[in-house]
């Protein structure tokens, strides 16, 4: 065979395992962002009709995640915000509507203490949604639900119901970073 052919055959195989080796990047890139999100990655993957398009979105959530200083809450936060929490859920059997707006509030001077940025809810979703994609969604439903109280249009029901979504979320922030349990489990009269 001439020495031509022979760097043809050269070329094709560099060609096929460049091929193969980059689809399979490809799948292990994809395997990594569904398993660090969870839910998160398929609903990303449904929003943005695209698998490409959704994980570029992932990777630069978690691109900009890294740049800021998240970190657990003290000792002393989590047992204070544990109690405004109590207090906020007790407010609930008066007044459901205010309970909720506190509920919201807490959630958000919790992750503000945290390190996350709080200047837009799509932002902050996303951003939270690095370190907690499986409860990600009860921040979004729960905000949803808190935007339709403002405007009068949720029932009593609608509000049980944000409570125990941002107290899924608030009960997640409290432990995040300490292994601990935060005593909140006696918050189960909303649920």
């Amino acid at each position: 065979m001439p020495v031509w052919a022979w760097i043809l055959v050269a070329v094709a195989v560099v060609i096929v395992i460049g091929v193969v080796a980059w689809a399979i990047a490809g799948r292990n890139r994809t395997r990594r962002l569904q398993s660090r999100f969870g839910p998160e990655y398929d609903r990303s993957v449904e929003q943005a009709g695209d698998r490409r398009q959704a994980e570029a979105d992932l990777r630069e959530r978690t691109k900009r995640r890294e740049g800021y200083d998240i970190r657990p809450l003290s000792a002393p936060a989590r047992e204070r915000y544990t109690k405004e929490w109590r207090a906020v859920q007790a407010r609930f059997v008066d007044d459901p509507a205010d309970a909720v707006r506190q509920a919201d509030a807490l959630v958000g001077q919790t992750m503000g203490e945290m390190g996350y940025p709080m200047a837009d809810f799509e932002q902050r979703q996303a951003d939270v949604s690095v370190d907690h994609p499986v409860v990600v969604q009860n921040y979004r439903a729960a905000h949803e639900i808190s935007l339709r109280n403002g405007r009068g249009a949720a029932n009593t029901e609608d509000l049980r119901q944000a409570m125990v979504h941002y107290r899924t979320l608030f009960e997640e922030l409290l432990t995040a970073g300490d292994g601990r349990s935060t005593g909140t489990d006696d918050m189960a009269e909303v649920r």
